[in-house]
C-alpha cells in the first residue's frame, strides 16, 4: 500500500518567493481607487474573488474608462478579461436614466433603442475555429464572466453568438436586444450582413481578445470586413463619421488585447485603433504610441496612411509568469505511453487536490488516451488475478476537443472546474483564453509546434501569481526544438525521469537499477508498456489506437517553416511510432486496415442512399 508523503513546510525562502511572485501580478490598489462604480467593486469580490487589482488591470481601467484606444499586450493569467470587461460594465450602469428590463430577459435592448431613445452595446470578438465547425470555448468562458459581474446590474443583458450555435435562436436573441455582445468572427459577420433585426447604431466599444489568434485562424479579411460594416476601421488617422453612437453621441472606442504580438495583429491595430495607448510593452506602461518613436505612430499628413503602424523592440519575447516552472523531458518515442502514465501518476498520487491539462495533436489521439486513461487497470504484482488489479489513474478523466457536440464539450468544461481531482486531454481548443482554476501542471505531449501556441498553453497554469508547472514531451530527434523556444527567450530545464522511473515498484518492491539504463529498457517501463499493449489488443481499443496513429502521423508532417526541419517524418521510425499508440502491429498494416475501414464505411453510406429510379421515355 503506497504511503502518502506530508509535503514540507514552506520555509521563510519559499514565502518571500511567493510574496514577490503576488508583488509581480497584483496592484497595491484598490479597485475603488480606479474609478469603479462601488457596487461593481463589490461584485469583482464577492463573485470573482478579486479583492485587489492586477497590474495589467491597474494599467488598463483608468485609461479604458478614459475613452481612449488601447492595445493591451500581456501574458496568459493576468486578468485581461476583467481589465476590458469592468470598464464597460461600469459606464453601462451609469447611464441616467439606466437601462431597465421590460417583459422578457431580452427585450430590453431593443424596447430602449426604438422607445426611450438610446442605449449602447459593446461588441468582443473572441476567436473562434468556426471553419473547422468548433465551440469557441473562450467565448463562453468570457459569457460566463459576464454573467457573474452582472448580477446586480440586471437591466444590463449579455449575450453571444458563435459557429456552432442555432442561428435562428441567435437571432431571436438580436432581435430582443443583447447589451454586450460576445461573438466569433464568422457568425458575427454573418448577422451583420443577413440579420436585419441586429441593431448596432449605437455600438460603442469593439474589443478584439486573443488578437493574435483571431488572425492565425485566418479572420483577417473578415476582420476588416467587420470594421467596415460597423464604420469602426481607420482612415489615415480619422475614424469614419458613422462611428459616433447616433444617440448618445460617444465616440467609437475599440480595445486590442494580445499575448504575443507580430506583423499581423501590426495590421489589425493599424486599421482598428486611432492613437492608441500602449499598456504592457517593454514594461513601458500607459503610454501613448504616439510618444514611444521606436514603436511608430498614427501621423496626420497626407502619407500617414501609407506608414506601418510598427511594433519594433524584443518582441520576440513572450511574456511568461515568473512563478511558472517550465521543464523537459526527453522520451523515446516507443515508451511515451508509459512515461505518461508514469508522471501522471506519480503526480495524482503527490497532492489531494490535482488538476492537470494534456495537450495533443490531434481529436484522434484525445479520444484514444480518453478511452485508455479512464480503463486502464494494473498491477505492480506478477500474479495474474483480476483482483489484484486496479484502476492505473485514480482521479476524473474528461476530453475537450472541436469534433465533440456542443453539449459534451460544455460538460466537460464545467465538471474540470468543479472536480477536485481532475485530467483534461485536449487539442489547442483548451490552449487559450479557458479560465481553469487551480490547474497545477500543463503537460504538451505533443508539440506545440510555433512558439506562441506554447506559451498559451503553458497560460492555463501560473495564473493570477499561482504557482504551477508546464512539462514538454520530446522525442529525442525533436531535441533542437528548445532552440527554438530559447530563440523567443522561453527556457526550460530537464525533468529528473530515471530518478522517478526508480520510484516504482515492481513485484511489490522499489527495484533499483543501472545508473545509466536506457529509458525504453528499464524495468518498470517495459513493464507497464507490455500491459498498455495488451490492454489495446481489444477490438474497441485498437481502432481507436489505429485512427490516432495515422492523423498523429499526418499532423507531423503539417509543421512548416524552420519547424519542418525539427519534426521531420523521414526521421520517425514508424514502428516505435505505432508503438506509442501501443500497437503491436506494423505501420503498413494499421495504415491498410484504416483503409478497409474507411472503403467498408463508404460503401455501407451508398448501400443506405436511396436508388434513383429509371423513368422510361416515351416514344
Amino acid at each position: 500500500m503506497a504511503v502518502r508523503r506530508d509535503k514540507p513546510a514552506k520555509t521563510e525562502e519559499d514565502m518571500k518567493k511567493d510574496k514577490n511572485n503576488k508583488g509581480d501580478i497584483f496592484a497595491s490598489c484598490s479597485f475603488s481607487s480606479l474609478g469603479l462604480h462601488p457596487t461593481l467593486c463589490d461584485q469583482l469580490r464577492e463573485r470573482m474573488g478579486f479583492e485587489v487589482p492586477t497590474q495589467v488591470q491597474a494599467q488598463s481601467i483608468p485609461v479604458i474608462l478614459s475613452g481612449c484606444h488601447v492595445l493591451v499586450n500581456a501574458s496568459t493569467g493576468t486578468g485581461k478579461t476583467i481589465a476590458y470587461l469592468a470598464p464597460v460594465i461600469h459606464h453601462l450602469q451609469n447611464y441616467n436614466p439606466r437601462i431597465q428590463r421590460n417583459d422578457g430577459t431580452f427585450d430590453v435592448q431593443v424596447l430602449i433603442r426604438r422607445n426611450e431613445g438610446y442605449g449602447e452595446t459593446s461588441l468582443l470578438l473572441a476567436y473562434g475555429a468556426e471553419k473547422r465547425g468548433r465551440f469557441s470555448n473562450f467565448a463562453a468562458g468570457v459569457h460566463e464572466i459576464l454573467q457573474k459581474l452582472l448580477h446586480r446590474f440586471h437591466w444590463i443583458v449579455p449575450g453571444y453568438v458563435m459557429g456552432g450555435e442555432n442561428r435562428s435562436k441567435e437571432k431571436a436573441r438580436l432581435r430582443k436586444g443583447i447589451s454586450i455582445l460576445v461573438a466569433t468572427p464568422g457568425r458575427l459577420l454573418d448577422h451583420l450582413k443577413n440579420t436585419l433585426s441586429f441593431l448596432h447604431s449605437n455600438l460603442r466599444w469593439i474589443i478584439f481578445d486573443e488578437a493574435d489568434r483571431i488572425l492565425e485562424l485566418g479572420f483577417g479579411k473578415e476582420i476588416e470586413e467587420i470594421l467596415d460594416l460597423l464604420g469602426s476601421r481607420q482612415q489615415g488617422s480619422v475614424i469614419k463619421d458613422n462611428a459616433i453612437s447616433s444617440i448618445s453621441k460617444f465616440e467609437r472606442q475599440n480595445l486590442l488585447l494580445s499575448a504575443t504580438l507580430n506583423d499581423k495583429v501590426n495590421h489589425l491595430a493599424k486599421i482598428s485603433l486611432e492613437n492608441p495607448v500602449m499598456i504592457g510593452l517593454d514594461d513601458k506602461r500607459m503610454q501613448p504610441i504616439s510618444s514611444l518613436e521606436h514603436l511608430g505612430s498614427f501621423e496626420s499628413d497626407e502619407d500617414a496612411s501609407e506608414r506601418p503602424f510598427k511594433i519594433s523592440g524584443p518582441v520576440a519575447d513572450y511574456n511568461l509568469p515568473s512563478q511558472l516552472n517550465q521543464r523537459y523531458v526527453k522520451v523515446p518515442c516507443n515508451s511515451r505511453p508509459a512515461v505518461l502514465l508514469s508522471i501522471l501518476k506519480h503526480l495524482f498520487e503527490r497532492e489531494t487536490s490535482q488538476k492537470i491539462v494534456v495537450f495533443f495533436s490531434t481529436c484522434d489521439a484525445v479520444d484514444f488516451h480518453y478511452s485508455l486513461l479512464s480503463e486502464f487497470q494494473f498491477s505492480t504484482f506478477s500474479q495474474p488475478e483480476a483482483v489484484l488489479k486496479q484502476m492505473f489513474l485514480k482521479c476524473k478523466t474528461l476530453r475537450l476537443h472541436g469534433n465533440m457536440k456542443q453539449e459534451d464539450r460544455t460538460t466537460a468544461f464545467q465538471a474540470f472546474k468543479t472536480e477536485r481531482l481532475a485530467l483534461l486531454l485536449s487539442t489547442d481548443v483548451a490552449a487559450r483564453g479557458l479560465d481553469f482554476l487551480h490547474v497545477k501542471c500543463i503537460i504538451q505531449y505533443d508539440s506545440p509546434g510555433e512558439a506562441t501556441e506554447y506559451v498559451h498553453r503553458v497560460g492555463r497554469t501560473a495564473r493570477l501569481g499561482q504557482k504551477g508547472d508546464s512539462l514538454l514531451f520530446l522525442q529525442p530527434i525533436e531535441m533542437d526544438y528548445l532552440h527554438h523556444l530559447e530563440k523567443h527567450g522561453v527556457s526550460l530545464t530537464e525533468y529528473p525521469l530515471s530518478k522517478l522511473l526508480d520510484s516504482f515498484p515492481i513485484n511489490g518492491e522499489k527495484h533499483r537499477v543501472k545508473k545509466f539504463i536506457s529509458i525504453e529498457s528499464h524495468p518498470w517501463v517495459v513493464s507497464l508498456q507490455k500491459a498498455l499493449e495488451g490492454f489495446s489488443a481489444q477490438p474497441k481499443m485498437k481502432s481507436l489506437a489505429q485512427k490516432a496513429f495515422c492523423s498523429w502521423v499526418r499532423a507531423y508532417t503539417a509543421h512548416r517553416g524552420e519547424l519542418k526541419r525539427i519534426f521531420m517524418v523521414k526521421k520517425l521510425h514508424l514502428g516505435h511510432v505505432a508503438k506509442s499508440f501501443a500497437l503491436k502491429e506494423q505501420p503498413s498494416l494499421v495504415s491498410k486496415s484504416i483503409q478497409r475501414q474507411a472503403k467498408r464505411k463508404r460503401d455501407e453510406k451508398l448501400k443506405r442512399q436511396p436508388k434513383k429510379r429509371k423513368v422510361a421515355s416515351k416514344a
